[in-house]
């Protein structure tokens, strides 16, 4: 991992996983710190060295404008994926927040793969997620009394589970942004 930016985002990660899995909610006061922080901090990484043209600084190191380039890049791919996403209905807006903040940090190229590792991990999280909640023994006997046309007598009086109301119930999705941002930086 040739990037100083895992750290950073490895807590704020961390800290975004533990306040969604207990309230389904990624606080504000964490990511937009985050996302500043990303932008002003871009212009002076060394690991995005760029061919472009340079201001030296005193004790700073030199500005590069590439750097700030990379973040915004890849703050608005973060941003425009995952706000398609929330269009959709399928994601909160504070998901959207914090895969913009790690674009910040990380770049467009990286995000790219950071969002293709979180759509893996998100599919297997769906699937934990129906088990969990056990719709998935309910769904396939619907789909087994649908081919055979059969009706099922209720059995002790419970409703069954079904994918609707599933689907009411909110998942929390940053554990699948935080395995695919981190599974980025070591396929790095």
């Amino acid at each position: 991992m040739r990037s100083f930016a895992w750290w950073p985002t490895l807590i704020v990660l961390a800290v975004a996983m533990f306040t969604d899995l207990r309230s389904r909610r990624i606080p504000n006061w964490l990511v937009l710190p985050f996302l500043l922080a990303g932008i002003v901090i871009s212009p002076w990484r060394q690991d995005w060295g760029g061919n472009s043209q340079s201001i030296g600084w005193h004790g700073l190191g030199q500005f590069r404008w590439y750097g700030l380039g990379q973040s915004f890049a890849g703050l608005g791919l973060g941003l425009l994926i995952f706000g398609f996403l929330f269009w959709l209905g399928g994601m909160g807006g504070g998901d959207v927040k914090l895969c913009a903040a790690i674009g910040a940090w990380i770049g467009p190229m990286q995000v790219f793969w950071a969002l293709f590792y979180t759509s893996l991990a998100g599919g297997v999280l769906v699937l934990c997620w129906i088990a969990y909640r056990k719709v998935l023994r309910v769904l396939f006997l619907r789909a087994g009394d649908q081919i055979f046309r059969r009706k099922r007598n209720e059995l002790n009086g419970k409703p069954e589970a079904s994918l609707a109301d599933l689907l009411k119930r909110k998942m929390p999705y940053e554990p699948a942004i935080a395995v695919g941002t981190l599974l980025s930086f070591f396929a790095r």
